[in-house]
């Protein structure tokens, strides 16, 4: 019998989640390891080597872990979920004109669930995971009380809070994330020490798993057959914010093909840095700026899953994210039905819809959604400006 039950634990072939289920092993947990299969390269007709998570290597790397140790691992094949759910989305958005973020959509949409789903056949008491991130109960008199939440692991280089907004509170009691408070300088000593020395010299990947040779813009051409003819020779539109006055400044590949703060690989040249600021599907325009264009105080955020509350009862002060990389703005948030309005306290640069945006309470995320559209206050007819007073804000960012 082991010390402290049976848990399920999520690995990836990497460091951090090996390290992650060798400290609950030498912890006295029963440990189950579980590589999952998200994507097939060779159906992506990328050009490179296979690499990453679904890589051959990645999953004997993880199972080698698991013999040397002497728990069970098992394959979990979840390629047809995941197709279905984060490569059909991650097409469609690009499709609507927006950028999406398909790592949050699989974390918290696909593996959870699947995890959880498997921790339940194999009579596993929790799942586990290695993401910088720590988990707590709230216990005290506030409304939140009993609540699950997600914040900040110590290591502020590495904190994944930001991918964690999207699971459920059934999902976050039960589940374990070892990693939280170390740092990543800990875990390779770790690794050294038990002889793991191959996990601190492999290369990690930063790269979306179905799309191995960063070229979104080939995949979506190979996905959706005809593409590319039916949405070239739109305009490139130059808008100056300050004026208004805009100009048709040549012709691009189709809006799709861009992303918002995009400068690189436009194929125009002015003599001056110019940005992509706007994506307008309905007339296949992409709309060009300088870099003071780019800035928006203002954002609405649907489709959310809150943590900390149940509901945001009235307009709240929170440092707000709006990509992973992000430091976080002071912002308000009011939420009104199924959306949140967000005014921040300063201008955000490159708001992309179709990102995450998640909410901060000092180390704690409150909640997040995918941001609908991005705006300016000063812009006439916008109806959230009025949602609420701006109050001072102080920083709450740790």
């Amino acid at each position: 019998m082991s010390k402290h039950g049976r848990i399920l634990v999520a690995m990836s072939g990497g460091i951090d989640s090996s390290v992650a289920a060798v400290m609950l092993h030498e912890q006295g947990y029963e440990v189950i390891g579980m590589t999952m299969k998200t994507w097939d390269y060779a159906s992506s007709g990328g050009t490179k080597k296979e690499t990453g998570c679904c890589s051959l290597d990645s999953i004997n790397d993880a199972r080698n872990i698991a013999v040397n140790l002497g728990f069970p691992h098992y394959i979990l094949d979840i390629r047809s979920e995941f197709g279905d759910s984060v490569i059909d989305h991650f097409t469609g958005e690009y499709l609507e004109g927006r950028t999406p973020n398909p790592c949050v959509l699989c974390n918290t949409h696909i593996k959870w669930d699947a995890l959880l789903r498997r921790a339940d056949r194999l009579d596993c008491e929790s799942i586990a995971t290695g993401h910088y991130a720590n988990i707590r109960q709230i216990n005290d008199e506030s409304s939140a009380n009993g609540r699950y939440v997600i914040s900040k692991g110590i290591d502020n280089l590495k904190d994944q809070s930001y991918v964690l907004w999207g699971v459920s509170q059934e999902s976050l009691s039960r589940t374990k994330l070892p990693l939280g408070h170390l740092r990543k300088s800990e875990i390779r000593a770790m690794a050294t020490e038990r002889g793991f020395t191959e996990l601190v010299t492999k290369a990690e990947s930063y790269e979306i798993c179905f799309v191995p040779d960063n070229d979104y813009r080939g995949f979506l051409k190979r996905r959706v057959p005809g593409l590319e003819q039916d949405v070239a020779g739109g305009n490139f539109i130059l808008e100056d914010s300050a004026s208004g006055t805009r100009k048709v400044v040549g012709k691009h590949e189709g809006y799709p093909f861009y992303t918002i703060g995009q400068r690189k690989g436009l194929g125009i040249a002015f003599g001056y840095p110019v940005f992509v600021t706007d994506i307008r599907k309905d007339t296949n325009e992409v709309i060009l700026g300088i870099d003071k264009d780019l800035y928006r105080d203002g954002m609405v955020v649907s489709r959310l899953n809150l943590q900390k509350y149940a509901a945001i009862e009235k307009p709240l002060e929170t440092v707000t994210k709006v990509r992973y990389k992000d430091p976080g703005t002071p912002a308000v948030i009011s939420q009104e039905g199924e959306k949140i309005n967000v005014l921040f306290e300063q201008g955000v640069s490159a708001i992309a819809p179709g990102q995450a945006a998640v909410f901060y309470e000092g180390d704690d995320v409150i909640g997040g959604g995918w941001i609908m559209k991005s705006f300016r206050q000063s812009d006439p007819g916008n109806s959230e400006t009025t949602a609420f007073p701006m109050p001072a804000i102080r920083s709450t960012a740790r």
